[in-house]
């Protein structure tokens, strides 16, 4: 069941109205046994907010992210610069040179937290059950909400609603009885759709869903699929659980309970960060370890003041190094003390550095990671 999104003579968004009794079936059923999971995603968003705030960008191919001229990288880009093959992770040179019309700025992180917050709020209305993937798309689990809704079709329709009155922006979502699916149905139609997926419609739709959809396949294992003929979720269903896991390895056991509709994964509202980190790409390609020291101790400093600040303790700090080629490794510690200083941090990164080739061979980028969280931090 898809609903599509379109916009009324007074700049409002409507959505068509529909309803089979699959849906209804799926309000009905035991709430022990089937859950309501609502996925919601905004729509470009960092490139939606420069357009919201700047009205002049509205229609034009904006780019978020580094200069073209720089090593910057595309952070996010609007659906007009999508077209031209643009997407994020991508080397701002490469996309001006898709684009060279493309209209380049500078995230704004404080306003996207910001309308993120306001956002969240929204979300909170329905439910406390909420777990955030990133400042613009979050689960909700609206099996019992807050308001006593029947059909989380509605509270869906609803959200979106509310989230463009009160921000100007919209946003897609997907509705379904599991995360994984709900996640695959917000994506579906986008932008400004609502695809929900009951479990009579389930099974087909993984059928005929490209593998390249399915969340948690990424490009390389999508290479992998397909050579081994793998293009659809029919021809993943087709394989036991023992060939993927012994093709895949164990997130095979993953693959193929996505491919029978069997998602379990409750929304964790409590979901704790695994890693967080900082990096930094060079203008210039570098040799000098003192100026890489340099680098690496803001780094740390920046790190110790997210660590603070949400009061995470750390047990490994790991340092990444990509050189002028392009080729990149990480080497880390778990060392016996708590790690949440730029001093110990840096006490450690200087000897990581040590068993690398940095400074014998040019350094594009350096960054610095710290993981294994310890069980009291919150």
């Amino acid at each position: 069941m898809i609903f599509r999104l379109t916009k009324g003579d007074k700049d409002t968004i409507l959505l068509h109205q529909c309803r089979t009794k699959s849906e209804q079936m799926l309000a009905q059923n035991d709430i022990k046994k089937i859950r309501k999971i609502i996925h919601v995603d905004m729509d470009a968003f960092y490139a939606s907010v420069e357009q919201r705030d700047f009205p002049q960008l509205k229609g034009k191919p904006v780019i978020v992210g580094g200069d073209p001229n720089s090593r910057g990288v595309v952070a996010a880009c609007s659906y007009e610069a999508r077209k031209y093959g643009i997407h994020s992770a991508m080397a701002s040179s490469v996309a001006y040179r898709l684009c060279p019309q493309a209209v380049f700025v500078r995230p704004r992180f404080d306003v996207y937290r910001g309308v993120s917050q306001r956002i969240r709020q929204i979300f909170h209305e329905y439910t406390d059950l909420i777990e955030p993937l990133s400042l613009d798309e979050a689960y909700l689990d609206v099996t019992e909400n807050k308001k006593g809704i029947v059909y989380a079709t509605d509270i869906a329709k609803e959200i979106l609603r509310k989230i463009f009155e009160q921000t100007g922006l919209t946003a897609s979502a997907g509705v379904s009885f599991n995360k994984f699916l709900a996640k695959v149905a917000s994506d579906y139609r986008k932008p400004h759709g609502l695809t929900v997926i009951t479990p009579k419609l389930a099974e087909q739709f993984i059928a005929n869903l490209p593998i390249r959809k399915f969340y948690g396949v990424g490009r390389v294992t999508e290479e992998k699929m397909l050579a081994l003929g793998i293009k659809t979720g029919a021809d993943l269903k087709k394989l036991t659980r023992e060939e993927l896991v012994n093709r895949f390895g164990k997130v095979g056991n993953y693959y193929y309970d996505i491919a029978h509709g069997c998602d379990e994964r409750p929304v964790n509202p409590t979901r704790e960060r695994k890693s967080l980190g900082q990096e930094h790409t060079f203008s210039k390609d570098i040799d000098n370890i003192e100026e890489m020291i340099s680098f690496l101790g803001k780094l740390a400093r920046d790190i110790e003041t997210y660590l603070k600040k949400h009061n995470l303790t750390g047990r490994t700090v790991t340092l990444k190094v990509k050189y002028f080629d392009f080729k990149s490794i990480t080497r880390g510690i778990t060392p016996g003390e708590p790690i949440r200083e730029a001093a110990v941090i840096m006490k450690y990164i200087g000897p990581l550095l040590d068993k690398t080739e940095a400074g014998k061979k040019k350094v594009r980028l350096l960054g610095i990671s710290i993981s294994n969280f310890s069980d009291t931090a919150r």
